[in-house]
Parts: C-alpha cells; sequence; structure tokens
C-alpha cells in the first residue's frame, strides 16, 4: 500500500478490536448552507468502523480496521489518515477495478430538514467486500469484532458477510454491532427486518430509541429489549435523556483476567436504584442500568454514535462496571461533539476515569464546552 507504514504479519492478531466497514472520504462544506452555494470544501475520513477503530486507538487500545479500498489517491489518503490514528490497516485490501467511496455533506445537523449528504459509493470498492475476499484470519484476531448495519446496507455480497459474521461461530469473539440504521442506503425496503436479524445474532448491541421505531415500530427501551432478548448487552441510546442497557455477563471470549462483565450483576445507575427485568426466562434475567447524559455544548452533532461506541468498548476492555462503560461512551461523544470533525482526541485514561468515577449528583451538574478535555481545563458544574 503506497504510503502505509510497514507492518509484521501477527499486527492484526494482536489486536483488542477489529472493525470492518467502508471509509470514504469526505468533504466538509467551509461555511453552512446547500451544497448548492457551499463554494469549497475540506477533506477528511468519514465511515461508522474506521471512526470506532481510529477512536479506540487513540484511546490507548490496539485497534485494526479490515476494508477494502480503490488502487487510487482517495484510498491511499484513507489509509494513510486511518493508520496516522495508530489503527493497524494491514488487511485493508485494494481493489483495481473499483474506486474508494466519497460523500459531500453541508454543515448541518442529520435531523435537520436542511441537511444534505450527496454520496458517491455506488460500486466502491468496499461494496465489493464478501466472505470470499476478506480476510477472515484478521477479522476473527480480536477479542472484539466491531460491525454496523451500513455495510450491510451496501450490497448483497456485503450482507452476506455480515450474515456470516453474526452466525455461531466457534471461537469467534464477541461481535459488537451498531444498528446505524439509514434508510437513505436501502432499496428494497428489507432493512428493518434485516437489521433485526443481524442484531439478534451479535453479543453487544447499540440501537438508538428513534431508529428502532422508525425501524422496527418499537417505542422505548424495555419494548426494543423484548423484541432483541438474544443480545448478552444491549444499549440503547436514547439522545439527551442518556442510555439504558440491559445486560447478562458477557462471555470470556474478550480474554484478560478483568471480566468484561465488571460488576453489572444487579446494578442500576438512575440515583441509586436496582433493577432485574426477565426477558424470555430466569436464566436470562437482565441487570438494567440508566445512566443520564452529559449536559454538552454543542460544536457539530456528527460522530456522536462512533465516539458512544468507542467508549463504551474501551471501558468494557477495561472490565468497568456497566454504569461507568456507559458514562465512558458520554464522555468520549462529548469529546468529539465539541469540534467541528469526526474525530478527535479523547480525554486521557485519567482524567475520564476521575469524571466517570464522580457521584450522581456531580455528574449531573457537569457541562462540557469546547477544550474540556485537556487535563488542564477547568471542567464547568452547574
Amino acid at each position: 500500500m503506497s504510503g502505509t507504514p510497514a507492518r509484521t504479519a501477527d499486527a492484526v492478531t494482536a489486536a483488542e478490536v477489529v472493525c470492518l466497514g467502508e471509509s470514504m472520504v469526505t468533504f466538509l462544506p467551509s461555511q453552512p448552507g446547500r451544497l448548492a452555494d457551499v463554494p469549497s470544501f475540506g477533506r477528511g475520513i468519514g465511515g461508522a468502523e474506521s471512526n470506532v477503530a481510529c477512536a479506540l486507538a487513540a484511546a490507548g487500545h490496539r485497534a485494526a480496521w479490515v476494508s477494502r479500498v480503490g488502487a487510487d489517491g482517495f484510498g491511499d489518503h484513507l489509509v494513510e489518515a486511518i493508520a496516522g490514528y495508530g489503527v493497524d490497516t494491514s488487511a485493508v485490501r485494494r481493489d483495481p477495478a473499483r474506486p474508494t467511496g466519497i460523500y459531500f455533506r453541508t454543515a448541518t445537523d442529520r435531523a435537520a430538514d436542511v441537511h444534505e449528504v450527496a454520496y458517491y459509493r455506488a460500486g466502491s470498492a468496499a461494496s465489493a467486500m464478501s466472505p470470499d475476499n476478506v480476510p477472515y484470519e484478521a477479522l476473527l484476531a480480536g477479542r472484539v469484532l466491531h460491525l454496523s448495519g451500513i455495510t450491510a446496507a451496501l450490497s448483497a455480497d456485503c450482507l452476506a458477510l455480515l450474515r456470516d459474521l453474526t452466525a455461531p461461530r466457534p471461537g469467534r469473539p464477541l461481535v459488537s454491532f451498531d444498528v446505524n440504521h439509514r434508510p437513505g442506503l436501502w432499496r428494497d425496503g428489507a432493512e428493518p427486518s434485516v437489521l433485526l436479524d443481524l442484531a439478534r445474532g451479535a453479543d453487544l448491541v447499540f440501537v438508538g430509541e428513534d431508529e428502532a421505531e422508525e425501524a422496527w415500530g418499537v417505542r422505548g427501551a424495555e419494548a426494543i429489549r423484548a423484541a432483541l432478548p438474544e443480545p448478552e448487552v444491549l444499549v440503547v441510546k436514547r439522545g439527551p435523556e442518556g442510555a439504558t442497557v440491559f445486560s447478562r455477563p458477557l462471555s470470556s471470549r474478550t480474554g484478560g483476567t478483568d471480566s468484561p462483565a465488571g460488576s453489572e450483576s444487579g446494578t442500576r445507575s438512575d440515583h441509586g436504584s436496582d433493577s432485574r427485568t426477565d426477558h424470555g426466562s430466569g436464566a436470562r434475567t437482565d441487570a438494567v442500568t440508566d445512566v443520564p447524559a452529559l449536559r454538552v455544548d454543542v460544536v457539530a452533532p456528527v460522530g456522536a454514535g462512533d465516539a458512544f461506541a468507542a467508549g463504551f468498548l474501551s471501558a468494557t476492555l477495561r472490565g468497568l462496571p456497566v454504569r461507568d462503560r456507559v458514562r465512558h461512551g458520554h464522555l468520549m461523544a462529548a469529546a468529539v461533539l465539541t469540534v467541528p470533525g469526526d474525530l478527535t482526541d479523547p480525554p486521557a485514561r485519567a482524567h475520564a476515569d476521575a469524571l466517570a468515577a464522580l457521584d450522581d449528583g456531580a455528574w449531573g451538574r457537569l457541562r462540557l464546552g469546547p477544550g474540556w478535555t485537556g487535563e488542564d481545563q477547568e471542567v464547568r458544574t452547574t
């Protein structure tokens, strides 16, 4: 790969988290307004799974990204930029027949009516990923394999790949799946059932309350859990309200002596109340943990979901309790929300640990704005 740092054959084997998915060159507007009116764009990188890999690497974890890119300058840029965050890109394949995907977006919130995104990814190198052309030895080498529903929407071959990776497999790593419902990427209307099936095959699932209602017609965290009883851990993101986690002890597949299950048994973190919910049988009783969101002075509302997943996975790998996993997710998301782009350096681990350890009252009084991640910065409370 042109410009890619040399890596040893066992680099991916040593990864804690392996992320699979398409990354694209992103063209970011120089000013707000319609795409038709923006005079110039800056270049960045964008991709849910590579965002997670970059955030984890920046947080001190061994992360790898597996994908396909074109044998072109945009592919060079993606591989070099992602590797620059410390991510292992040795398993990325180059496709001489297909281009690297690109997209343009406006500066406004994705949820706003004026938000525009123009994708040029049809027929991209990543859309040709299939069970026949991705390196399974790399995908299955980490403690965690992180996937998202975006990949399933790219092509029939990509969907076949995700179906295979979420199917039961002896010795598979812990499979993390972010639903990432993107209706605009699907053409046949099959995505609700497809995404539900894929999520049911995963061990750890991230889903927004709003996207679950849009995709599956279920409303509220309890109803989402009833629709998805299989994953050992289900993280329901509730926007400004916070997140609710339904959890049973995670498998020891993540390895290490600090079990990822942490101290989740019987925990509910919402001013100290405890709760257990039986979804299907007494042997599969959930611990239910509610963690309020932080108050954040938002600069740009992009990349927060990927950052949240990275923070949660980081704390999971470290064996922290569920409450702290969610808090680290909120903190990582706050780091991205207070900068213009999709990626930023996370807070230092000691700084994040100190904030995650606050009591409920102090956590609720935090207000984070631009620059808060610096250890010498004073974190505001209200």
